[in-house]
C-alpha cells in the first residue's frame, strides 16, 4: 500500500511553521508527525501539498494510495482502521476526514469539501488532531511520553556512565553515541531520550519528560525542564521549559525560552528571554494568520512562535504571545510586539522589510557551517514566502 500524507485546513493556522514544510514535518514530541505515521504503519510516507513545497517534498502516487490527514497524531488502533480501508472509502470522526483510500487518477481532482464518491467509516479509535499553534504546546509532553515508549520498546539503552547523577524512578534511554559528561538527570515526572551522538555537557540538569535530538549539544549548567523537545543538530543552554525546538536551531547562552515553539535554522542571542506568562495572569491571545488577528488560546502559560530562519540579537525580550515569521532579523532593547512578519528586520523603534537577497546569503552561510548546501529548492520557498508575506510588512 502506498501512503500520503496530506494536509487540510489547519494548515494556515499552523504557520509560520508551515510556510516551509507540510504539517507533518513538524516536531511534536520526539518524533515529528511524519516519523509517528512512517513507524506505526512501518512503511514510507509522501506528501500532498502546496505546489511551491512539492519539490522539496514531491507527492509518490501508485495504482492504489492510502491519503492520511498529517495534523492527525496516529495511534495503533487508527493504524488498524487504515489498513482496513476499503476502495473508495474514507475513514471519517465528525466532519474530519483521517483518511482516503484512492486510485491514483482520482488524486489529482480531488475535492477536499464535497466527498460523495466514497464510502464513510466512522473511526472509533479517538484521534487527536493538531489545529492551532497552541496544541503544540499543550500535545508535547504527552507525546514525548508516547514517542518514548515506541522509540525504546523492546531495546536496551545504552549505558549510562556512573558519574552521571540520576534520581527518580522514571526511565532513562540513551542512543550509541551520546556523551554524557557530569550531568544530572531527574526521572521523577517523565523519561528523558537522548538521541544518536547527542552531547550533554558538564553541570546541566535534564528534569524528564525530555527528548534530546540527534547531535544536538546541551551546553553547560543548561537547566532543561519537563516537557521539553530539542530535535538534531542543536546547541541549548540556559534555560528551557516546555518548549520545542524542531532542529538544527541554536540557543547556545543563558536566558529563558519557555511554552514556546522555535523553528529550524533560528538563532537566539545570549540572554533572549520570552515571557511565558502575562502579570495579571489572563489567559493569552496569540496572532492567527487565517483569522488575519489575535485569537483567544485558552492558555495561560504561552511563549514564543518563531518561523524557519529567524534570529534575534542579545538581550531580546519576547513579550507574551509572540509570533514571529520567516526570516526576521530581531535586536535592540524592550519587549518586542507581538507579531512580527517574515523578512523584517528591527526592533521596538520599528522595523522595515528586510532585503531578500541578504536574507538567502544568511541562510547559505548558516547551512555551510552545517556543512549543507543551501540549493535553489530551498531558495525558491523562500522566495514564494517572501512574496506570499508582502502584506504583513506593510502592515
Amino acid at each position: 500500500m502506498n501512503y500520503i500524507l496530506f494536509g487540510d485546513q489547519t494548515r494556515n493556522h499552523l504557520l509560520p511553521f508551515t510556510f516551509t514544510r507540510p504539517i507533518a514535518d513538524i516536531r511534536l514530541g520526539i518524533l515529528t508527525l511524519r516519523e509517528k505515521w512512517e513507524k506505526l504503519l512501518q512503511a514510507k510516507t509522501s506528501t500532498l501539498t502546496e505546489d511551491y513545497l512539492s519539490t522539496k517534498f514531491p507527492v509518490v502516487k501508485e495504482a492504489d494510495n492510502v491519503l492520511i490527514n498529517g495534523s492527525i497524531i496516529p495511534n495503533p488502533a487508527m493504524i488498524e482502521e487504515i489498513k482496513q480501508l476499503t476502495p473508495n472509502q474514507t475513514l471519517i470522526v465528525g466532519e474530519t476526514i483521517i483518511a482516503l483510500r484512492l486510485k491514483s487518477e482520482d488524486i489529482d481532482n480531488l475535492d477536499w469539501d464535497v466527498i460523495d464518491s466514497v464510502t464513510p467509516y466512522i473511526s472509533q479509535s479517538s484521534p487527536i488532531k493538531i489545529n492551532y499553534l497552541s496544541d503544540l504546546i499543550v500535545f508535547n509532553e504527552s507525546q514525548i511520553l508516547a514517542d518514548f515508549d515506541m522509540l525504546t520498546k523492546g531495546r536496551k539503552s545504552a549505558p549510562i556512565p556512573e558519574h552521571v547523577k540520576v534520581t527518580g524512578k522514571g526511565k532513562i534511554f540513551v542512543e550509541k553515541g551520546a556523551v554524557l559528561e557530569n550531568v544530572i538527570i531527574n526521572t521523577t515526572e517523565g523519561p528523558v531520550y537522548i538521541g544518536k551522538d547527542a552531547q550533554i555537557m558538564d553541570g546541566a540538569i535534564l528534569r524528564g519528560p525530555v527528548g534530546i535530538g540527534e547531535n544536538t549539544k546541551i551546553r553547560m549548567s543548561a537547566r532543561i525542564y519537563g516537557g521539553t523537545s530539542i530535535g538534531p543538530n542543536c546547541k541549548v543552554g540556559g534555560e528551557v521549559s516546555h518548549s520545542i525546538i524542531l532542529g538544527y536551531s541554536n540557543k547556545s547562552h543563558d536566558g529563558f525560552l519557555g511554552h514556546s515553539v522555535i523553528g529550524e535554522w533560528c538563532n537566539l542571542g545570549a540572554d533572549t528571554n520570552t515571557s511565558n506568562l502575562k502579570n495579571n495572569y489572563e489567559t493569552v491571545r496569540l496572532w492567527d494568520y487565517e483569522e488575519e488577528g489575535f485569537v483567544k488560546t485558552d492558555l495561560q502559560f504561552c511563549g514564543t512562535f518563531m518561523g524557519d530562519h529567524s534570529k534575534c540579537g542579545i538581550n531580546t525580550m519576547f513579550n507574551t504571545g509572540t509570533v514571529v515569521g520567516v526570516s526576521a532579523q530581531i535586536f535592540g532593547a524592550g519587549f518586542m510586539r507581538n507579531f512580527i512578519p517574515s523578512f523584517s528586520w528591527g526592533s521596538v523603534s520599528g522595523f522595515a522589510m528586510h532585503n531578500f537577497d541578504k536574507s538567502v546569503d544568511i541562510a547559505k552561510r548558516v547551512y555551510a557551517r552545517r556543512g549543507l548546501d543551501f540549493d535553489k529548492v530551498e531558495e525558491d520557498i523562500l522566495r514564494h514566502v517572501y512574496e506570499q508575506t508582502l502584506s504583513y510588512r506593510r502592515m
